[in-house]
């Protein structure tokens, strides 16, 4: 496997989450827990914690070791702050070679532009260095922020799954997409 080095853009550097980013990873989560509430599922206040985030860390450096998930900060260019989050999640190998991504991005960065230009960076590794065919990622149906942005990283809608996943405690409808390897432009 291909670990990478970090990839940066105009305005990010992007990193897999490392031990030691247990305090960065804390303050974007108390920083943005309003602003990230509609779109994930609940959250204890344990969630919100130094523990629970070098917790997090640990299970992630494994996830990374036994070839599962992929999990990456998106920092400004000094490293400091945690501009937007992704996983390269659920890797499943032998005849499928897929995954699905998740992400999200702090409030203060939303509607710059930034989570293309990261998700755009990023995607090539997944299908470069990580060998996948296959990305797929999900979408509320009122989201339509990540409809677009999906839409403009080349992934195509393949389906409609209700009820799919338990977020904010309701569980909600969800538009399947993915896209794959060699069909976009970039790959």
């Amino acid at each position: 496997m291909n670990l990478i080095h970090p990839i940066q853009t105009s305005r990010t550097v992007m990193r897999m989450v490392e031990p030691g980013d247990a305090q960065r990873l804390l303050r974007y989560r108390v920083q943005n827990r309003e602003h990230l509430a509609p779109w994930e599922p609940l959250r204890d206040k344990a969630y919100y914690t130094l523990d629970h985030c070098v917790q997090t860390l640990a299970e992630s450096r494994e996830a990374i070791r036994l070839d599962r998930s992929y999990p990456f900060f998106a920092l400004d260019l000094a490293g400091n702050e945690v501009l937007a989050c992704f996983t390269f999640a659920n890797i499943v190998r032998g005849a499928f070679q897929a995954c699905h991504l998740g992400y999200g991005i702090s409030a203060a960065w939303q509607g710059r532009g930034v989570m293309q230009e990261v998700l755009g960076a990023a995607l090539p590794w997944a299908f470069g260095g990580l060998g996948l065919h296959r990305v797929m990622a999900n979408y509320m149906p009122r989201n339509e922020r990540s409809g677009r942005l999906l839409e403009r990283l080349g992934f195509e809608r393949e389906g409609y799954a209700k009820h799919y996943l338990q977020i904010a405690g309701v569980w909600e409808d969800h538009i399947l997409t993915s896209r794959i390897r060699g069909v976009s432009r970039d790959d």
